[in-house]
C-alpha cells in the first residue's frame, strides 16, 4: 500500500522533479509573451503618433477649400465700399479684377451645374454701364431710389440645357412708395446653354409689379379720419395689384446677348457679359417668389 502511495500516477509531480526541458519550455513561453507585449506597446505608440500627425495636418481637399474661401473673402472685401460698383477708382477696379480672376481660376473648365445655378442671387458688384446708370440716377435724383438687385434662375432639373432668368430691380419714389421696396421691375429672358460656360439670353418682357404705396399716399387717397368710400378702397386695391407687362420686341425676334458664367458654387456666382458689357458678382439669397 505504501508503494502505491509513492508511485500513484495521479499524485501531483513536485516542481523540483520537473525536467530541464520543461523549464526551457516555460522560459521560452515567457520570452514570447514578453516580446509580443513589447511589440504591441510599440505598435500602439506608433498608431497614436500617426493619428496625431494626421489630425494636425489638414487634407489636400481641406487646404484647397480654405484657400478658395480666402480668395472669395478677398473679392467680397474689395467690392464692399464701392456701392455695388458706383464709386470705384482705377486702382480699386484693378484690385477687384485681380481678385475676381483669382476666384475664377479655381473653377476653370468645369461645366455649369444648372441645379446649382437655380435660385436667387443678390448683386454685390458690377461694372456694367446699364446697371450703373440706375445707381447714378438714384444718387443724383431726389425722387428716385434703387434697392436690391437680384438675378433669379429657374432651371432645376431642366434636361434641355436652358431655363428662365429674371433680373429683379427693387426701386422706389420717396413719399409715394415704401422705402427701397416700393415697386419691382422685372426683366425676363429665356436662356440656352450654348457651351460649357456660355448662356445665350433672349429677352422676353419687362414687368412693373409689387407696388407698395407709402403711408402718406394711402392717407391722401383714403384718409383715416373720413369714412372710406368704395371708390377710395378701389383705388388703393388697384394700385397694390397694379402690374404692367411690356414685350421687349413685339412682333420681332427678341433681343439677345451672350453671358459667360465664369464661376459658380453653392454661395457665389460670377459672370461676364460677353463683348465688354461688364462683370457681375453675386451671392446666394433667399427666394423672392
Amino acid at each position: 500500500m505504501g508503494m502505491d502511495l509513492v508511485f500513484n500516477s495521479s499524485s501531483p509531480v513536485p516542481p523540483l522533479l520537473c525536467s530541464s526541458s520543461s523549464r526551457r519550455h516555460t522560459h521560452n513561453n515567457y520570452n514570447f509573451n514578453f516580446n509580443c507585449s513589447s511589440s504591441n506597446v510599440v505598435n500602439r505608440r506608433r498608431r497614436r503618433k500617426l493619428l496625431s500627425i494626421s489630425m494636425a495636418m489638414p487634407s489636400a481637399a481641406q487646404a484647397y477649400d480654405s484657400e478658395l474661401e480666402n480668395k472669395k473673402h478677398e473679392l467680397l472685401t474689395s467690392v464692399r465700399d464701392t456701392q455695388r460698383g458706383l464709386l470705384t477708382t482705377p486702382l480699386q477696379r484693378s484690385s477687384i479684377e485681380e481678385a475676381l480672376v483669382n476666384v475664377e481660376g479655381t473653377n476653370l473648365g468645369h461645366p455649369i451645374d444648372l441645379n446649382k445655378l437655380d435660385g436667387t442671387w443678390r448683386l454685390q458688384y458690377t461694372s456694367a454701364s446699364d446697371v450703373l446708370i440706375l445707381f447714378q440716377a438714384a444718387a443724383t435724383l431726389p425722387f428716385f431710389q434703387v434697392g436690391q438687385i437680384f438675378q433669379k434662375f429657374e432651371c432645376r432639373d431642366n434636361s434641355n440645357g436652358g431655363g428662365v432668368i429674371r433680373n429683379i430691380v427693387q426701386w422706389s419714389i420717396p413719399n409715394l412708395l415704401e422705402e427701397q421696396e416700393g415697386a419691382t421691375l422685372l426683366v425676363s429672358a429665356k436662356f440656352t446653354l450654348v457651351s460649357v460656360r456660355n448662356i445665350y439670353l433672349q429677352f422676353q418682357e419687362i414687368t412693373v409689379q409689387d407696388i407698395n404705396i407709402s403711408e402718406q399716399l394711402q392717407a391722401l387717397i383714403a384718409p383715416a379720419i373720413l369714412p372710406r368710400s368704395f371708390i377710395n378702397l378701389q383705388i388703393l386695391q388697384y394700385l397694390r395689384a397694379f402690374k404692367a407687362q411690356i414685350p421687349v420686341s413685339p412682333g420681332r425676334e427678341s433681343v439677345g446677348g451672350l453671358y459667360y458664367l465664369s464661376y459658380l458654387d453653392d454661395n457665389m456666382l460670377l459672370g461676364r457679359a460677353v463683348g465688354g458689357g461688364g462683370v457681375f458678382v453675386f451671392t446666394r439669397a433667399q427666394s423672392l417668389y
